[in-house]
């Protein structure tokens, strides 16, 4: 019985140190502008020693030093990106001004001297040879870089590749024998398993914070950045500006994503890039220089009861909707794939490939992971009857939002 209350009182004390962490970022991120705003808050996961200790972790029940071992294996390859940049100061399009960016370069309400901006960001080693990973937001707008690396050694970067959709970039280093990161799998989380972050926030490099798995799926909507591409980790591991570009890491410390935003209105609540969509993203970045991304040309919306009565009132539009869910297309972009294939507003979409659609997320998610080029058959619902309409996606234009 005493050994029983022995290890319960090292739960309870390793929960602590997460949730502290945790606590004591939002606090320090509270006393900032907000960065990223939403009208939802969700709720974070925290694990229970209620029904079974043992469960929490098969790491934590092995070893209780496995965050610092996996500290220990990952900490070399975690590396400080400062970058500088040309901005404009007054006209143009200054998207470096924008919340998104701004929060990992400093104050939001500092002004930027001499047309330069310089911040500074993480990343990690892929490769012994030097090559690199980030986020797209940490290098856009700079052709090279200086890398330090934890022993203090510092090279110049180049950049080789800047995917803004998802926001990872990659770097090449000049150097050999470099520490590397072992790669995990983000598809198999679940809430309430152990998150660790490494990064060099704020200046202090190679901080470590600790947290679990708050949620997954997370859409870019839902996180604030709707224009991006990405199903998002979310944790309560602490992830202050400089964090960015970083690993998140699972217990036995692989990396499980990239930690790229923060919520400093909702408790300190993060979320990473899932290292499946990074390293696709990446590999295209060091093959090509650039990422294509699957495109149909169409916008839409999701159908309730409610959304079907209101579009059929609008006598603008035209349209008799007939269905009560799916997914509806409002516009389709002139001389895109979806126009060429026939698709028209008005036609609401049933089924993706396969695969059986609820809401605009489900097909944003199957039409990224299409192959360009490649027949993509839609079932749709058209004046109350079904049809089935191939679609070949094309590349997604940059200067196009939906």
């Amino acid at each position: 019985m005493n050994l029983f209350f022995r290890k319960l009182s090292v739960y309870v004390g390793i929960l602590a140190v997460g949730c502290g962490a945790g606590f004591w970022g939002s606090r320090y991120l509270g006393d900032s502008k907000t960065v990223i705003e939403s009208q939802k808050v969700y709720p974070t996961v925290v694990p229970t020693l209620s029904k079974n200790l043992p469960s929490l972790n098969a790491a934590a029940n092995q070893n209780f030093n496995f965050i610092a071992q996996a500290v220990q294996k990952v900490g070399p390859a975690v590396v400080r990106i400062d970058a500088a940049r040309q901005v404009e100061t007054s006209g143009g399009d200054n998207r470096f001004s924008q919340p998104f960016f701004r929060r990992f370069f400093g104050d939001e309400s500092s002004p930027i001297p001499d047309q330069v901006e310089r911040g500074t960001g993480s990343g990690f080693i892929l490769s012994s040879d030097g090559r690199l990973i980030t986020n797209a937001h940490v290098v856009e707008g700079s052709k090279t870089v200086q890398v330090t690396l934890k022993d203090g050694q510092v090279y110049e970067g180049e950049v080789l590749g800047v995917d803004p959709i998802t926001d990872v970039a990659v770097l090449k280093i000049e150097a050999t024998d470099l520490p590397t990161v072992t790669l995990g799998n983000a598809e198999q989380l679940n809430p309430g398993e152990w998150a660790i972050a490494i990064g060099n926030p704020l200046g202090f490099d190679n901080t470590v914070t600790v947290g679990i798995i708050s949620a997954i799926d997370r859409s870019s909507s839902q996180v604030g950045v709707p224009d991006k591409r990405v199903r998002f980790i979310q944790t309560d591991a602490a992830i202050n500006p400089g964090n960015s570009g970083g690993p998140l890491l699972n217990a036995q410390g692989e990396v499980i994503g990239i930690n790229t935003a923060i919520r400093a209105d909702a408790q300190g609540l993060g979320f990473a890039i899932p290292i499946e969509t990074a390293r696709r993203i990446a590999n295209q970045l060091f093959d090509q220089g650039k990422a294509d991304h699957p495109y149909l040309g169409i916008h839409m919306v999701n159908l309730t009861p409610e959304t079907k009565e209101q579009i059929n009132q609008q006598q603008d539009l035209d349209v008799n909707i007939t269905a009560d869910q799916g997914v509806l297309i409002v516009k389709v972009v002139p001389n895109s794939p979806a126009a060429k294939a026939g698709l028209q507003a008005g036609d609401t979409i049933l089924k993706v490939g396969d695969r059986d659609i609820q809401n605009s997320l489900q097909v944003q998610d199957r039409v990224e992971n299409s192959e360009i080029g490649e027949s993509l058959p839609l079932e749709i619902l058209r004046n109350g009857k079904l049809r089935t309409i191939a679609v070949k996606p094309g590349v997604f234009p940059q200067e196009e939002s939906s």
